[in-house]
This record gives C-alpha cells, structure tokens and sequence, in this order.
C-alpha cells in the first residue's frame, strides 16, 4: 500500500525528483542558484550532480542539450520561464529538432524547469506564464502541473521521457517562491494566492504521472472552464461563485498543453455545450485559441468564450490584477456565455 503525506508543491516536485535521482546515476540538475535553491538535494548528491552555473541562460541550457545526447538525464533550471528566451537557440532550433532531424537516431531526454505566472507584483519581464509560445514549437513537450501529487508525478515522467520536457510551476502554488519574492521589503505586498494548491497529499513513492492526460476538477452541466496551473484554482472558485446563482460549471485541468487531452476535452464539450479557457499566458496565437480550433475541426457545436492576459503584465499591483485573469473576470464571462 503507497501510503500518502501532505507536502507542500515545490516539496513535491524536490521529493520526486530526489527519488529519481536515487534511482537513477544520469539524472543531474543544473542551472543558476541550485546549490541555494536546492539545497537539500546538494547535501544528498553532491556538486557532481547538482551543479550551480553562472547566470548565462544559453550556456547552461545548451550544456544541458548536449549532455542529454550523451546519455544524461539533466533537469536544467532556468529560474524563471522569462529568461527562457536567452537560452530559445539550444530549446528551438536544437533541443525540439534533434530527433526529427536525426530519424529518431538521437534523443534529447532533458527537462527544463522554470518558475512562471504573475499575481505578486514583479512586472512583465517576470511574470509571464509563456507556454502557449513554447507549446508552438514541434518537438516538445509543456507540463503546467496545478496540485502536488500531480507536480511530483508529472515531474517524475518528466525525467523518464526521451523528448524534451519543458516543466512549469505557477510561483503563486510554491510556498518558497513566495518566500523569497516577498523579500527585499515586500512584505506589505498582498499574493493573490489561492486557497488550495500549495499543499496537499502525495503518495510516500512517487509514480510517473501518464502526460498529456487532463483531469476533471469539477463536474457541471452548463459550461465548461479550461485551465492549467493556477488557473484551476481560479476556475475552482468560481464555480462556486456560480453555483450560488444556479450556474453548474465543470473544471478541466489539461495538466499539459502538449500533448493536449483532445478526448475529454471533446466529452465535457459534447456535455455542456458551452466552453471557456481561463489562460493567464497571453490571448493572442495562444492555448485559448488552439483548444477552440482542435475544438471546431472535430465538429462540435458549442458557444465559446476565453479570460487571457491580453497586455503587457503592468507592475503595480491593482492594474496586474486587472490584467489577469481572476475569479471575477471568470464569473462575469461565464454568465455572459450562460445568456447566449
């Protein structure tokens, strides 16, 4: 019997990925600031196996590619999604492209992992979530974990699979994200931080999480709401708020943009006839857009309504809020679909 425990998200993700590392001698972590960030998993494996990089992006993320091809397993660390663009050569034109161009005779078996998402007040060139931008790029795959079970799983399959992962977890689910965005006098600084997430039950050994396979939250009858990350928690709520006024709404979690769960996306469709993606990556050529067009080309009749960041992430913390999508923009479109 897998006996479970309460950790906390990025505890998740650090207890999964110390189990793979115990089980497996390839799997190394690199990046900038990992003997801090990781501390734990340095005094367990040592500087051979946890390497701290200078803050050069494009170095350590290609290091990262060719020490995958030689038969490593490396979870390379950008600390946030927002420097990914340093390092796009290594990830776009390498990383995505190597199997395909090789006949399958080459494999890039890395995760990158980076911290994503806004609601802390740290601006746009550090608050983008990005993965509808990544999950354009053939070749790879984007994880966006929303609980610590499924962090931890998906993490661990991660790790396992021979394509490049891409893994994103939302600042707002992880307690030492917080902690450390909190310093430097922001302690007065209000996180819109959801009441579930953070931390939750975990099974005692972790099992790799099947990717590309989306979880029901909530089940309802009027509309369906689509997210990923935080999202969830954002629609979770307010599927509360709208069941006080009779509204049934149904939660699907992707757990992953790419791949994309098209089979129960296609029944809770076929359910409630109504659908909205809650994104807090932007609206424009993103997620929001691709789930309506796998969507229509199946043939499915629905009404269609999206909440996406649309603009540049402001700083200052009243226009951020506004920007992203909430629990009162959700709501507000929700009914506004109920009315069509």
């Amino acid at each position: 019997m897998n006996k479970v425990r309460t950790l906390e998200f990025d505890e998740a993700i650090d207890d999964a990925l110390g189990q793979a590392m115990a089980a497996n001698p390839r799997v190394m972590v690199i990046g900038e600031d990992v003997g801090m960030i990781r501390h734990n998993l340095l005094v367990r494996f040592g500087r051979e196996r946890i390497k701290s990089a200078p803050i050069s992006e494009s170095a350590f993320v290609g290091a990262g590619v060719t020490a995958a091809m030689a038969g490593l397993r490396p979870v390379v660390e950008v600390m946030i999604v927002d420097f990914i663009g340093v390092a796009m050569d290594a990830i776009l034109n390498h990383a995505a492209k190597i199997k395909s161009f090789s006949g399958g005779k080459w494999n890039v078996p890395m995760v990158v992992r980076a911290a994503c998402g806004g609601g802390y007040g740290d601006g746009g060139q550090h608050e983008q979530s990005l993965w509808g931008w990544l999950a354009h790029i053939p070749g790879l795959t984007v994880v966006v974990p929303s609980t610590p079970a499924d962090a931890g799983g998906l993490m661990l399959a991660a790790i396992e699979s021979d394509d490049p992962v891409i893994f994103l977890e939302h600042k707002l689910l992880s307690p030492s994200w917080l902690d450390f965005m909190g310093r430097g006098g922001r302690s007065t600084v209000e996180f819109d931080v959801p009441p579930t997430g953070t931390m939750g039950e975990c099974p005692k050994k972790w099992q790799p999480l099947a990717i590309g396979k989306a979880a029901c939250r909530r089940e309802g009858e009027d509309l369906t709401l689509v997210s990923v990350g935080v999202g969830v928690h954002r629609c979770l709520e307010a599927a509360q708020e709208l069941a006080k006024q009779r509204i049934s709404a149904s939660v699907l979690d992707l757990r992953s943009v790419v791949p994309l769960d098209k089979d129960i996306l296609y029944e809770q469709i076929l359910k409630t006839k109504r659908l909205i993606v809650v994104d807090e990556d932007y609206q424009g050529f993103g997620l929001s857009g691709e789930v309506a067009a796998v969507a229509l080309e199946s043939g499915l009749k629905f009404s269609f309504a999206r909440v996406c960041t649309k603009q540049t992430i402001p700083f200052t913390r009243h226009l951020e809020d506004q920007v992203l999508p909430n629990t009162q923009r959700i709501c507000a479109a929700s009914i506004a679909l109920m009315q069509n």
